[in-house]
């Protein structure tokens, strides 16, 4: 269970201290709140994902207010650290999708700059946002996952499909939100496929799993109620993420208790082996004998009113403002927390 202390009812722990401009929330409850301080609510960027970022920024903002948290929204650019410390701000909750927030480059200039941030590290942000190497280091943990290979030329693109067969999944190595997607079930089909995901960069050529798509979102070093997602459309693509209303989950799965079990051990043990901390949310796909398979590690996943890491916490009784203050305790340290 995730922070049961905070999760009781946070808006009975917290409380803001404004070194700028404030809101009146921000300066509700106890003394629990005045540990956060200013808190900055990194969104926006500059990633293919910039528009999705907005949306879980938006969300999760209103959700750390709402609990008392004296938060700030903050869109950012290339200089969002020299303004994060201009504006005073105490520690940052990180909700950047993609190239430039979720690669481990803001968080070596926040490692540098000494702010407390949500999320994991550089390391192991830029290991997850590389899904070829995530799947290496999955395998050699013991988790399974569709054979693949990373490719930057059409040569080397056909003999990747040459030794998987057809269907394929044909995706950028190093994006999120399903961007630049294609499933691959004719030969003709592969090259616009993979021109398509080589505009951003390196591309995976991944065999197609044809089962469901599971996810176990992960707070606080545990697995919570997996989720399941069957989109109307080809596949869970960007627009069944974020605006379909007839996407279907599941929470929990239609699937045995032990299978469950299993791919909760299993996302933490892909989240542990790649060196992930505070939360996240692992993906997988079952094959058609039901085997479950490691597909993608994300660090930030989406917080919008259509995301499955709130979804999964709602199953368990947590609300979305919980969910979020849990998230930034993460952040406290040892002194904050007892001082």
């Amino acid at each position: 269970m995730v922070s049961e202390a905070l999760m009781a009812n946070p808006t009975q722990h917290t409380s803001g201290s404004d070194k700028g401009a404030g809101n009146s929330a921000g300066k509700r409850g106890s003394d629990f709140g005045e540990r956060f301080g200013k808190v900055a609510v990194v969104m926006g960027g500059w990633s293919a994902e910039r528009d999705v970022s907005l949306m879980s920024g938006q969300c999760v903002l209103d959700g750390l207010i709402a609990a008392g948290i004296n938060a700030h929204a903050v869109d950012a650019n290339t200089n969002v650290v020299a303004e994060l410390q201009a504006r005073e701000f105490d520690r940052a909750f990180l909700i950047l999708h993609g190239r430039g927030g979720e690669d481990g480059h803001l968080q070596g200039a926040l490692e540098m700059a000494g702010l407390p941030y949500t999320g994991s590290g550089v390391l192991a942000s830029a290991l997850s946002m590389d899904k070829h190497r995530a799947k290496l280091l999955a395998e050699v943990a013991g988790v399974k996952t569709p054979n693949a290979f990373c490719v930057n030329t059409l040569e080397d693109t056909n003999d990747a499909v040459a030794t998987l067969g057809l269907p394929l999944v044909i995706k950028p190595t190093m994006e999120g939100s399903s961007i630049g997607v294609s499933l691959v079930h004719r030969a003709e089909d592969v090259e616009p496929a993979f021109i398509k995901a080589a505009e951003y960069g390196p591309v995976l050529i991944e065999q197609l799993m044809s089962g469901m798509e599971v996810t176990a979102a992960i707070v606080q070093g545990k697995a919570l109620p997996l989720v399941s997602m069957r989109a109307n459309s080809e596949f869970y693509d960007y627009h069944a993420k974020y605006f379909a209303e007839d996407t279907r989950y599941d929470c929990p799965p239609q699937l045995d208790e032990s299978t469950q079990k299993r791919i909760q051990e299993d996302a933490l043990t892909v989240f542990n082996a790649l060196g992930c901390r505070h939360w996240g949310r692992v993906d997988f796909m079952l094959d058609a004998s039901g085997e479950p398979h490691f597909i993608e590690c994300n660090t930030a996943p989406g917080m919008t009113t259509h995301s499955l890491v709130p979804m999964a916490a709602e199953a368990m009784g947590v609300t979305f403002s919980e969910l979020v203050v849990s998230i930034l305790s993460e952040t406290l340290s040892t002194v904050e927390l007892t001082s």
